[in-house]
């Protein structure tokens, strides 16, 4: 690999670990525009480059999932009863997207899926409407129901699935840091889900591709892995300390910010 390739992934491993810790997401929201740029122009394939992006982003999120929880667990604030309400839905969601769906789905149309998703939890974060106060998490099979959805939109979009957990969870009336805590948690169930999913159904695909293992470009997943292992715990760290609104408002401009950028790339590649 081109050393300068090397070296952008490593500062972008670094930025996602720290927004994972950060912000609860899993860094695929992050990753997947700035990878969809970086494999552009290692000249990847042009069918290939957004399935890419979106298999290897979420394949890192197993391990930064699991540097970003061990932080948030220190300070107490993983929900571990909603986790595992939460897990077999995103299990099944994810396995649904990632084995089934997503190979059958064109570059464009996943790169729109990404954007609309991402901009709709924007919008939601940016207008901070007051949930009913009364307002609860749903039973063990409500919440599991509401897991299969995230499980299932996270596999189609490559995220840990923290731009609609947080949201939905703050929603509930669960505290944003403890809401930005647990998804941390869910990033796993659903990465491991949807990462077996991604091999799986790009074995045939992607199988004359040097350095691809399904859809995962695993060069390039050592990379990331390595810088953000390291940052994820000074994000979760960083996000205890910052006050709850300022914590909404780099979440909300940050998606949008992404959710503009995939959106761009989807008008352009369905135009073509």
């Amino acid at each position: 690999m081109d050393p300068l390739f090397i070296l952008a992934l490593l500062v972008l491993g670094a930025c996602t670990g720290f927004a994972a810790g950060l912000l609860g997401i899993g860094g695929g929201m992050i990753m997947v525009p700035f990878l969809t740029m970086l494999f552009s122009w290692q000249g990847l394939p042009t069918e290939l480059i957004v399935h890419a992006a979106i298999a290897t982003s979420m394949a890192s999120i197993l391990f930064t999932s699991i540097s970003s929880v061990r932080a948030h667990h220190k300070r107490g604030a993983v929900r571990w009863d909603i986790v595992a309400r939460f897990a077999p839905g995103l299990v099944i969601g994810g396995l649904l997207a990632g084995g089934a769906i997503f190979s059958v789905l064109k570059t464009g149309w996943l790169a729109l899926v990404f954007a609309l998703f991402v901009g709709y939890s924007a919008i939601q974060m940016l207008l901070d409407k007051k949930p009913t106060p009364t307002r609860q998490m749903p039973g063990a099979a409500g919440t599991s129901a509401v897991g299969a959805g995230i499980g299932f939109l996270s596999g189609l979009v490559g995220a840990g699935g923290g731009f609609v957990s947080v949201p939905f969870m703050t929603w509930c009336n669960v505290p944003l840091r403890n809401a930005v805590a647990t998804s941390a948690a869910l990033g796993f169930p659903i990465a491991l889900a949807n990462t077996a999913g991604y091999i799986w159904s790009g074995m045939q695909q992607a199988i004359t591709q040097p350095g691809m293992l399904g859809y995962v470009y695993w060069p390039g997943l050592l990379a990331l892995i390595v810088s953000s292992v390291l940052t994820a715990p000074f994000g979760a760290h960083t996000a205890h300390k910052l006050p709850v609104r300022s914590l909404k408002r780099i979440f909300a401009c940050l998606l949008m910010l992404l959710a503009a950028y995939m959106l761009y790339k989807a008008v352009t590649t369905l135009g073509a």
